[in-house]
């Protein structure tokens, strides 16, 4: 906060000591505000714990961000049109798979099954939610780029070398995945 915001929005002339002592403000003030949220379980971890509840919300911004750094890296004609829409994208569809979609659309359909949460309502898997939301978002996001250049002049130029596996890797990687592949068989 003091360096990104304070320091370039609020007092651009504001010396060593003054940021040290609004980092020092801003950290309390955070800590205060992590105490009234969990003082009566505000945000409703305790129900779910606090890894569950993690891994749900940052759920919810994952799939647009993915979708936007892999594109980006590896498909010269995104656009930065179709990066900010897809992270738009992926969040607001992240919240209609988390929230809405079994009320909408059903409970059984052809892209995910949903469950009784023990509250009277559906849910979908959180990672299923994540993967239909990084996927339709990628599909915005490859539409809204073909509307753009053929080849986007401010793209990441790639280094294909860097991506080339010696022989020794590729046979670790085969090994791996055969050992993998052996323990799902024997105890699945």
């Amino acid at each position: 906060y003091t360096l990104d915001v304070h320091k370039k929005y609020i007092q651009k002339g504001a010396g060593e000591r003054q940021q040290v002592n609004i980092g020092r403000l801003a950290v309390f003030a955070s800590m205060v505000l992590a105490v009234l949220f969990t003082w009566n379980d505000t945000l409703g971890i305790g129900g779910v714990g606090g890894f569950t509840y993690i891994q749900k919300y940052t759920g919810f911004i994952s799939p647009g961000v993915f979708a936007m750094f892999f594109l980006g890296m590896f498909w010269k004609r995104t656009t930065g049109t179709a990066a900010i829409v897809g992270v738009l994208a992926g969040f607001l569809l992240s919240v209609l798979f988390n929230e809405y979609a079994p009320a909408l659309f059903g409970n059984e359909t052809f892209l995910y099954t949903a469950y009784p949460n023990g509250k009277g309502l559906y849910e979908i898997p959180f990672h299923i939610c994540m993967g239909l939301s990084f996927m339709f978002t990628m599909l915005l996001m490859v539409g809204i780029s073909f509307a753009g250049p053929k080849v986007n002049p401010k793209a990441f130029e790639l280094d294909t070398e860097m991506f080339k596996v010696k022989p020794q890797t590729t046979v670790l990687i085969v090994i791996t995945l055969l050992i993998i592949a052996a323990l799902y068989v024997k105890f699945w």
